[in-house]
């Protein structure tokens, strides 16, 4: 079934997420000792709340989006392409934008989201953060009442368990054992909040955000039997 789903009916998508603030201390009083409970089964019994800090960005209760990058196929002059685009910046202006684009190009029934390990975080990320900024979800994340197979997302990582649920596999490994080139020859998800508060450089993120929308579309490519992106069929828009 996963070869007859028309590709340009899919969008892919990637976000960076940092914590809500650079430094622990900037919490109030309240938050600090939320994100001490929260976090107490994660650190290590030697690791302090402000030490784990950092790692804030991966809940969404303590941190932001600050770059969703998608991606999507089109056929241009006979030829195949993959275009990606980002939405960066202030927070809850990049998500109306995301939104706006579900809600005007992604909204019908056979409009797919795809990420890796989306169903895990990008997705619920997404929505979380939409719900604590005071906007109301698109349908594409309004899962409300909706039976398993009525939910319109695909997940890279969910078709490489091939039914195995204890199996987590990185993108950065995967596209290692399927021949495709690494979208990590830069930074990495725990060099970004580093990237983003200290060195004030988020075209940089934005740059890793894409790379890993393209890997995800040349995950599903060969996941299907069809040869790769090359690099010229590829364009930021």
């Amino acid at each position: 079934m996963l070869h007859k789903l028309p590709l340009d009916h899919i969008l892919f998508l990637d976000i960076e997420t940092v914590p809500e603030t650079e430094k622990y201390d900037d919490l109030d009083p309240v938050k600090q000792d939320l994100w001490a409970h929260k976090s107490r089964y994660q650190r290590k019994e030697d690791q302090s709340p402000e030490e784990f800090y950092e790692r804030a960005g991966i809940w969404a209760e303590f941190g932001k989006i600050v770059c969703i990058s998608v991606g999507f196929f089109t056929v241009k002059n006979g030829e195949r392409q993959f275009r990606t685009t980002s939405f960066f910046g202030e927070e809850k202006e990049l998500l109306m934008e995301f939104k706006n684009l579900l809600e005007t190009h992604y909204y019908g029934p056979q409009k797919i989201l795809c990420g890796h390990n989306a169903k895990e975080f990008d997705f619920p990320y997404i929505a979380r953060r939409m719900l604590i900024l005071g906007i109301s979800l698109p349908e594409k994340l309004n899962l409300f009442g909706k039976k398993p197979w009525e939910i319109p997302h695909l997940d890279t990582m969910d078709l490489w368990k091939f039914g195995d649920f204890k199996h987590y596999t990185s993108l950065k490994l995967l596209t290692n054992v399927l021949g495709i080139p690494s979208p990590k020859d830069d930074i990495d998800g725990s060099m970004v909040s580093q990237v983003y508060y200290r060195e004030n450089d988020l075209d940089r993120i934005v740059t890793y955000c894409e790379k890993d929308v393209v890997a995800t579309a040349q995950v599903l490519l060969r996941l299907r039997g069809e040869d790769l992106l090359t690099p010229q069929a590829i364009k930021h828009v």
